[in-house]
């Protein structure tokens, strides 16, 4: 680690607030077709679990025929912790320390939630009155609310995690995801500790 990023790494120590527990990384396919894209995701899970207990990477898709070869790299990829990588057709909640969706958006996982407690009430297991938060956090495949919301190149987000992502913090950076490096990363852990978290109030 450079100077710069004991320097940083100081900085977050040093600070009264907590780092956050739950980080979430927004990239595209087209990030993942650069060269060394995936050393620098294995590289990004490193620096993450140092602060985080979760780590949620979400593949924005635009070509759908994509999504089986980057889901049998992502499975394969060298991780520090367990992953678990979620197809857009995947109901099954991704429970593991590092989570992936590719191309699962956000309104396609709320839909489906809402869809399988419709069906639940059809069959008589379960009271409309009684549909609560919970309920439906219960349904969605990524089920954590993350404290950070990391996206690069572009000050936009994509259809990700907006049940989810309501209350997080959102960094945006203009460096693309195949210049990445730590020193990004921790300026992104630094600017939230910075902040002043108000979750909707």
């Amino acid at each position: 680690m450079g100077l710069y990023e004991r320097y940083l790494a100081f900085r977050i120590r040093r600070h009264g607030g907590d780092p956050p527990d739950h980080i979430a990384l927004v990239i595209t396919e087209r990030d993942l077709l650069e060269r060394g894209a995936y050393e620098t995701l294995t590289d990004f899970f490193d620096w993450t679990v140092e602060y985080a207990s979760q780590v949620t990477v979400y593949v924005s898709v635009l070509d759908a025929a994509a999504v089986p070869a980057l889901q049998r790299e992502l499975e394969r990829i060298d991780a520090p912790r367990p992953v678990a990588v979620r197809g857009p057709d995947d109901k099954a909640r991704a429970d593991a320390p590092i989570r992936i969706g590719i191309g699962l958006g956000g309104k396609h996982e709320f839909t489906s939630a809402v869809q399988t407690l419709a069906e639940r009430v059809d069959a008589g297991e379960l009271d409309p009155a009684e549909i609560d938060d919970e309920n439906v956090e219960d349904h969605l495949v990524f089920p954590s609310e993350p404290d950070l919301v990391i996206k690069t190149g572009a000050e936009r987000l994509s259809d990700f995690m907006i049940w989810q992502s309501v209350y997080s913090e959102l960094y945006f950076t203009d460096v693309n995801w195949r210049d990445f490096r730590k020193r990004d990363f921790l300026r992104a852990v630094r600017e939230y500790c910075n902040r002043s978290r108000r979750f909707g109030r």
